[in-house]
């Protein structure tokens, strides 16, 4: 059932894809299950990763509205932040980046350790704003006053939410599984339905956009979302919610059950490890996806 859930929306064409979808007799042995490997580290250069394909529908719609500037925010080494500073860098935009550290007037006072995704920030022209754990928990007034700078100066401004997670970000994800479903079809992922797919989770909105493309694609019967967090349940509430907001937005008009099973596993030990104790259940899957990116692990 390759047939389109997407609305019609402005969207940019930023992954290169699709990206491979690898299955190694190795790893099968390992979890002691069948597992393919969705390779989306691999869906463009420096700013790849899932990211990109939330804001292939994000920017798509800055640039719809005639926005000139991007602001979001993240942690200070976010992959997020990255990936959407070097892809405004290409499209001519300015990004501003409210990045979290513990001690911001620190961080302004000391000259900043250029080096991982901070150092690709620097060199995309980002201008970044660090900001406190307090702050960034009320960080939609900082958003906010962000957008009204810009505005004063005459620069129209554009708000990317935490992560690219919002419902029209997260129909990246749905589109990611149409792009598996054309796989299934051309013979390219195994023998029929994975059981299951897995994958990080961390802001939601790649949970949201799998587990709706996975149930209407028929991709897959349920979807695991791994919080990489020593948290237990912190991440269970963004989750559902970024899923009810993708499911409104990607079905606005047509009638779309939301899948019947979705899993948030956000366990106390590595995601790699949980996922080892879990398929060696007696439920365990047959046939497994497992969507890869440079944030899966982190």
């Amino acid at each position: 059932m390759n047939e389109a859930l997407v609305p019609r929306l402005p969207r940019l064409r930023l992954v290169h894809g699709p990206t491979p979808l690898l299955h190694l007799d190795a790893l099968d042995e390992i979890v002691g299950t069948q597992v393919w490997v969705k390779r989306d580290d691999a869906t463009s250069g420096a700013e790849s990763g899932n990211k990109i394909r939330k804001l292939e529908f994000l920017l798509g719609d800055a640039l719809k509205r005639g926005a000139r500037a991007v602001i979001t925010c993240g942690g200070l080494q976010s992959n997020h932040a990255r990936a959407t500073a070097l892809t405004c860098a290409q499209l001519g935009l300015r990004s501003i980046l409210l990045l979290r550290v513990a001690d911001p007037e620190r961080a302004r006072a000391e000259p900043l350790a250029l080096e991982g995704n901070v150092l690709l920030d620097r060199l995309a022209g980002a201008e970044i704003r660090f900001v406190s754990p307090a702050e960034y928990r009320q960080r939609a007034g900082l958003f906010e006053q962000a957008c009204a700078e810009c505005e004063s100066e005459g620069v129209p401004a554009y708000i990317v939410p935490e992560g690219g997670s919002n419902g029209l970000g997260s129909l990246g994800y749905v589109e990611a599984m149409r792009e598996v479903r054309g796989q299934m079809d051309l013979g390219l992922a195994g023998d029929g339905m994975f059981d299951v797919v897995a994958h990080a989770c961390g802001s939601g909105g790649t949970a949201a956009g799998v587990g709706l493309g996975a149930a209407h694609f028929g991709v897959a019967r349920e979807t695991w979302a791994f919080a990489p967090t020593h948290v237990r349940g912190c991440r269970r509430r963004p989750i559902s919610h970024a899923h009810r907001r993708a499911s409104c937005s990607a079905a606005a008009d047509r009638a779309i059950s939301p899948p019947s099973a979705m899993a948030c596993w956000p366990p106390p030990i590595s995601p790699a490890r949980s996922l080892l104790s879990r398929t060696r259940r007696r439920t365990s899957p047959r046939r497994f996806g497992l969507a890869a990116s440079p944030t899966a692990w982190t």
